[in-house]
């Protein structure tokens, strides 16, 4: 049995972690708050730019985001955390990427990563795999134009042909506990998420400009909505993870130290039986002399 010493340095170690994963569990709620508010922020916007384009695709499909291409190489952005400590947020992100490339029977010499985040970054570095360009330091809390930087990038090179398809993968947040990895693709899309069942239109719409004009206006910004929309999902999910996993970790500290104080008491009971037993043994020993 290890000595109260030891015992009570341990107890005193598992007290500090405790104390360090219950303020950890409080950060992140707080940025949890604030991430659901930025995703929150973001839906008018998106509602807004999606019945717009669905009022004119119903007109015209030409533009060349809509045009499915041949096969070729495939951008996948990735969206990870900057920093562990949440569970199996990032790995569960980065395991469906490997999923998809594998179901999509892909090479993954025709696979381009666009990472966000350190965590991923880091990972499919070390795998070899092609990483087309990365983002640190705006997973936790992302803003507009680091969307707009991506989705910039990445139509840059889907214009330019070195991509026919750019694929987004992002973790979905359901609830605190609840965030399910997600597939989407950006590029080329399907004029068929535009179409509402029971939507009604106008008769007559006039667009000013002309429609193709705003379609290159519209389209570039709603994929970057997308894109932010997912960043914002990702925080609130990387955030909620966290929590999680420090409120986790401490009910196991509890539960540890719970455990320690019990060996405690049974080796100071033990410390105070020997010395009673000493000192009767010795009592004994000087009334037979």
């Amino acid at each position: 049995m290890p000595s109260m010493v030891d015992i009570k340095s341990r107890m005193k170690s598992i007290k500090g972690t405790q104390q360090m994963t219950k303020a950890m569990n409080l950060v992140a709620s707080a940025k949890l708050g604030r991430a659901r508010q930025r995703l929150s922020s973001s839906r008018p916007f998106n509602k807004e730019s999606h019945r717009i384009i669905s009022d004119i695709v119903r007109y015209d499909t030409s533009h060349p985001f809509f045009a499915t291409k041949k096969d070729g190489n495939t951008i996948y952005i990735v969206i990870t955390s900057d920093r562990g400590l949440c569970g199996g947020y990032n790995s569960n992100a980065m395991k469906e990427v490997e999923r998809t490339v594998h179901d999509n029977t892909q090479d993954w010499q025709s696979v381009q990563l666009y990472t966000i985040g350190k965590r991923c970054t880091d990972t499919f570095t070390k795998r070899g795999r092609n990483i087309l360009a990365y983002d640190l330091g705006i997973s936790e809390k992302p803003a507009y134009l680091d969307a707009k930087k991506v989705a910039n990038k990445v139509i840059s090179e889907y214009r330019a042909g070195n991509a026919t398809k750019v694929v987004l993968v992002y973790t979905h947040f359901e609830s605190i506990i609840t965030h399910n990895p997600t597939v989407k693709t950006l590029l080329p899309i399907n004029p068929n998420d535009f179409k509402v069942e029971g939507q009604k239109y106008k008769d007559v719409t006039i667009h000013e400009p002309i429609k193709e004009e705003l379609l290159d206006f519209l389209l570039p910004g709603y994929i970057t909505t997308q894109i932010y929309d997912a960043l914002a999902e990702s925080s609130a999910c990387e955030q909620g993870a966290r929590m999680t996993s420090m409120d986790n970790a401490t009910k196991n500290a509890k539960e540890a130290l719970a455990g320690m104080t019990l060996i405690y008491n049974r080796a100071r009971q033990a410390a105070i039986t020997q010395e009673i037993s000493e000192i009767v043994g010795g009592a004994n020993a000087i009334q037979g002399g």
